[in-house]
């Protein structure tokens, strides 16, 4: 300890209570309530996403078309299908909505 120079123990320190200042910090963005709810709407979001993408998956599959009756109007089985994506985007927002909904409310309690 004797060969330790005071003006080198000083920046050490000094060193060590910017390393510390910054990690209290990033901990406190971590866990400040906001940013986590943010993270958990961003997965809600996300998961939301994938499973409108997967129903659009599955509803977009073409197969064989069933054998027409002879008492079935002719349109029935025509190549025209409904455009699904708004019907598909809004089952999205509202899962969307429903899981803020939750983590709100979860919040509050």
């Amino acid at each position: 300890m004797a060969d330790t120079d005071p003006a080198e123990l000083e920046r050490q320190i000094e060193r060590t209570r910017a390393e510390l200042a910054q990690t209290v910090d990033a901990i406190a963005d971590r866990v400040n309530p906001k940013r986590v709810a943010a993270r958990g709407v961003a997965k809600v979001r996300a998961n939301a996403e994938h499973l409108v993408t997967q129903v659009g998956d599955l509803v977009g599959v073409t197969g064989p078309k069933p054998v027409k009756l002879a008492d079935e109007p002719e349109d029935l089985w025509a190549d025209d299908r409904p455009d699904l994506a708004p019907i598909l985007i809004g089952v999205g927002a509202v899962l969307a909505l429903g899981a803020v909904v939750m983590l709100w409310r979860r919040r509050r309690r």
